[in-house]
């Protein structure tokens, strides 16, 4: 089944017949004084969005795997993670293990494992765990 659609400004006119998939299609008055038939039709047909190529460009910033300590291994289970996925373990952690304090969600009551990784600090604030995970990532390149 076909479509016919159009998109008309200024003086001249025609219409086209498109396929359903794919069309994309505006209709606009003429702004001309006089009521001329003649129209200039413009249609979209389909658009397409550029693909990179994912695999030649160098993984950097904090979706770089780095190595990290071993408080930080014991915890997330690897010894190189990138920040992205350790702040994702940590989370599933504190999750599994009901770490949240019940009455404010935003802070985090820590246990042991927890402790040698937040400065032994007893609670911590949920905006504060990605600041408290950086030292624990070393500087050596993977």
């Amino acid at each position: 089944m076909a479509v016919a659609m159009s998109l008309s400004f200024g003086l001249l006119s025609s219409s086209v017949l498109l396929p359903e998939a794919h069309t994309l299609s505006f209709t606009r008055p003429s702004r001309s004084a006089s009521a001329s038939p003649l129209r200039m039709v413009r249609t979209v047909i389909s658009c397409k969005v550029s693909q990179s190529d994912q695999g030649t460009r160098k993984i950097r910033g904090i979706m770089k795997p780095r190595d990290v300590t071993p408080e930080m291994a014991a915890l997330v289970g690897a010894q190189q993670i990138s920040r992205t996925q350790a702040l994702k373990l940590i989370w599933a952690y504190i999750k599994a293990n009901n770490l949240q304090d019940p009455e404010d969600k935003r802070t985090i009551i820590c246990d042991e494992k927890l402790k040698k990784i937040f400065e032994e600090r007893d609670r911590v604030g949920m905006l504060e765990v990605a600041r408290l995970i950086s030292p624990h990532f070393l500087k050596t390149e993977v």
